[in-house]
This record gives structure tokens, C-alpha cells and sequence, in this order.
């Protein structure tokens, strides 16, 4: 499974390739809703693409994000404050007497002090790195549909909550993030054929067996350890990543887009590092006819993915 990815997070990137708009009223309102109390986890990237608005639409974002950022800020200071007391409480206890609940507090505190002053010196960061646009499962990304004959980039969840499944399809099935080939007139058929979209990534992310990866037995290992791999196209070149993705509506609750990135069978080289599934990039020009399914001519999308985008992926292990 592809559970972590390097994208492409600035929309505006899309609109230069693509000729693709943006869908404005749906970025403003997943930032409003995240400055007003959602749980909803977006990359920094994402929010560096507002940091110059053109608009008022845009103004608004900008003051979302900077509303948030300013937020998340004064509850790390809160945090910092709270553990500089309690070392300080811990150290003077330490001072007249050496017990282990004091020294306990002291190492703990120690090193939430230093966890809190990372997350606020990369709040406040504002060159940008590779990771600001990383993506895991449940953060969101900008993706590419087509509506009304228009390309259009959307924000959605990258964990695809498929429309009329519970909300509790969520904890359920929490690999539907990717969305299996062998699975997609199955578990995928409401979206299989009808809502087709692309992500733009760079690199992408594997979980391997250590075993598999350093081509050992597992039986000279202490346990089945994971380590994670960093695959790159060789040619350096932006994949078009097949996705899938539903529009989830409930009675009382705000909608929510969602998508999962189609994977298959892996190409030899990585088999060769130790993972069994492997991303599907669509070539460009198959984009429309990927973006524009008919349900009735599913072959036609399976020969998209058949004849899909093959780099070479160079492979090492991730920082």
C-alpha cells in the first residue's frame, strides 16, 4: 500500500499544467472549518500555496490559516510554560531528595519541553521542506477531477469514506486509503467508472519487511521489524496518480470529499525492495479519458491502467 506520499500541494501548479480552477468555496471551507475547531490535518504545503491571496476569497483563507496557525501557538506556549514549571518543580524536589518519582518527572518533562519547542519553531518556519507537502492517511491534498467539462482541484481527505457507507466505515476499514485494482468492480464499484481523479506526487512511501528488504531469512531477525522506503522515478519526472473519490453527505454533518489512490501489482524493482503493491501514474495523455470514465466501457479505464505511466523507481531508505 502507498500509505505515504510527497505531492504536488500548491493548486496553482495544477492550474499552470492542467489549465485546471480551483474549487475556491471548497478550500475556504475546509479552512474555516479547521479554524473553528476540526480535527481535519492539512500539509503545510497546502497552506503556503495562500501565503500571497489574490481576492477575497483567498484573504479569507490566509486569515483561516493564519487564524489557526496563531492558535496552535499559544497552546504550545501554554505546554512550554506547564513543563518548564514542572521540571523546575521536579529539579528542587531533587535538590533535597533523589526519588525516582522526581526524577521521572524531570526526564518527562525534559523531553516534552524539547517536543514542544519543534513543533514551534517549524510553526513559525516559513522557508519550505520536503516534508511540509508529505501526506498520510487522513490529511488532505489537492486533487484533480473533472466537472461540467472543466478540469476543477479539490481538497480532499486521503482515506475515501465512500458516499451512503457509515461514518463508522472509517475505523472499519481503515486501509481505504488505497484502492485495490482486483477491487474495483467490487468493494470500489460505486466510484469505479463514475468519479475519477489524479494526484500529483513525487515520491512515494512503503512500509517493507527488513527481512525482505535486506534479502535475509526472517528467521535471523529478533522480530519482523518494518523500515520505510523512499521511491523516486528515476527521470524525476511528477506522477499522475490514478485516484478514486465519493462526495460523503449525512443529515446534520458537513460534507466531505475523500479519495483513495489506485495501486496493483508492483514493477520488478520494487518487488525487488520488498513490497507487494505499488501506485498507478496515468500517462498525460490518457488524462481526459481517465477523468471522463463512462461506466458502461469499464474496459476502456482497465487499459488506461494497464498501459499506465512506467518509471523506473529508485528506491533508499527514508529519512
Amino acid at each position: 500500500m502507498c500509505y505515504s506520499a510527497q505531492i504536488e500541494a500548491d493548486y496553482k501548479k495544477f492550474v499552470k499544467m492542467f489549465g485546471a480552477i480551483i474549487s475556491i468555496r471548497e478550500f475556504a471551507e475546509l479552512y474555516w472549518a479547521r479554524a473553528n475547531g476540526s480535527k481535519v490535518k492539512i500539509p503545510k504545503a497546502m497552506d503556503a500555496a495562500f501565503a500571497d491571496p489574490q481576492g477575497d476569497e483567498q484573504r479569507e483563507i490566509k486569515a483561516a490559516i493564519d487564524r489557526f496557525n496563531a492558535e496552535q501557538a499559544t497552546a504550545l506556549e501554554q505546554e512550554l510554560f506547564k513543563q518548564r514549571t514542572r521540571l523546575a518543580d521536579a529539579e528542587r524536589t531533587l535538590q533535597t531528595k533523589a526519588t525516582k518519582a522526581a526524577a521521572e518527572s524531570k526526564r518527562i518533562a525534559t523531553d516534552k519541553i524539547d517536543a514542544t519547542i519543534r513543533r514551534l519553531d517549524d510553526l513559525r518556519r516559513a522557508e519550505p521542506k520536503d516534508r511540509d507537502a508529505r501526506i498520510f492517511p487522513g490529511h488532505y491534498a489537492p486533487v484533480m477531477v473533472v466537472e461540467n467539462g472543466q478540469r476543477v482541484v479539490k481538497p480532499m481527505r486521503y482515506q475515501c469514506r465512500i458516499a451512503g457507507k457509515p461514518a463508522s466505515y472509517d475505523v472499519k476499514y481503515p486501509g481505504t486509503y488505497n484502492a485495490r485494482r482486483d477491487s474495483l468492480e467490487g468493494f470500489w464499484k460505486p466510484c469505479f467508472g463514475y468519479t475519477h481523479g489524479v494526484m500529483l506526487v513525487d515520491v512515494f512511501y512503503e512500509n517493507v519487511s527488513k527481512a525482505k528488504f535486506e534479502g535475509t531469512l526472517l528467521e535471523t531477525h529478533e522480530r519482523d521489524e518494518n523500515v520505510v522506503l523512499e521511491f523516486r522515478p528515476s527521470n524525476g519526472q511528477l506522477m499522475l496518480v490514478a485516484c478514486l473519490w465519493s462526495r460523503w453527505s449525512a443529515p446534520g454533518e458537513p460534507d466531505l470529499l475523500s479519495f483513495a489512490a489506485i495501486t496493483d501489482e508492483p514493477p520488478p524493482e520494487v518487488a525487488a525492495a520488498g513490497h507487494d503493491r505499488c501506485i498507478v501514474p496515468v500517462k498525460m495523455e490518457q488524462l481526459d479519458a481517465w477523468l471522463n470514465p463512462d461506466p458502461a466501457r469499464l474496459h476502456e479505464q482497465y487499459a488506461i491502467l494497464d498501459d499506465r505511466d512506467r518509471p523506473y523507481y529508485e528506491h533508499r531508505l527514508a529519512a
